[in-house]
């Protein structure tokens, strides 16, 4: 089954979306037609159909989607494209624990670089709580995911965010805000006492940080 999808932006255009790669436009247009349901478990999404209906090159296409394969949410079928795959609650759960297991780590380190500065930190909540009065689930993810990744980037160990970077934590975050927890005010508000324990160098904030994670993968069950 395949269902149309709208053309990105053309390049040159006045919408953010131009400064963003063509490869990167189309992961976030495939994406957002996977959150949406205009592509369920089991359809088929072929490469030379979706460039088509993009006007754009196969190229971009192809980018997208070996990106999504990549990240467990399509399926690759030799000469026949991919498929759409069934993310069931036990794959969100070892994504989340995996994930939980990192950021403790780098909150360990963070807390004592950060010294107290959680500055980064409130300004990313505030962003959150905002989309989530909008009711916008998509711009509280990003910057929920911001949120996160500024702790790990905050531990300084260059290794440890490459391998959460490569988690796809922002796909895993929306998915889980769509399916698993949708109370965009509850997600806000309980990064505040991540901040707090930041503010004080909790030493258990690694342990916390964790905890929070590990509650995605609870309300999966």
């Amino acid at each position: 089954m395949n269902h149309p999808v709208p053309p990105p932006t053309p390049a040159g255009g006045t919408d953010p979306l131009s400064r963003v790669p063509l490869g990167e436009q189309v992961r976030g247009l495939l994406l957002e037609g996977l959150l949406n349901g205009r592509w369920q478990p089991g359809d088929r999404i072929v490469e030379r159909r979706l460039a088509a209906e993009l006007n754009v090159s196969q190229a971009p296409v192809r980018e997208a989607l070996r990106a999504l394969q990549t990240l467990g949410l399509l399926d690759a079928e030799p000469n026949r494209g991919v498929r759409v795959r069934e993310i069931g609650p036990a794959e969100l759960r070892e994504v989340y624990q995996v994930r939980a297991a990192l950021e403790r780590l780098a909150a360990e380190s963070a807390v004592v670089r950060l010294a107290g500065d959680t500055t980064a930190l409130e300004r990313h909540a505030e962003r959150m709580a905002a989309a989530a009065a909008a009711g916008d689930a998509l711009g509280q993810a990003r910057h929920g995911v911001a949120f996160h990744r500024e702790i790990v980037a905050a531990s300084g160990n260059g290794t440890l965010l490459r391998a959460w970077e490569g988690l796809g934590v922002e796909v895993w975050t929306v998915l889980s805000l769509h399916r698993v927890r949708p109370e965009l005010h509850e997600n806000a508000a309980d990064h505040r006492p991540l901040i707090e324990a930041f503010r004080r160098q909790d030493p258990a904030v690694g342990r916390l940080l964790a905890e929070h994670v590990l509650e995605y993968a609870r309300h999966s069950d």
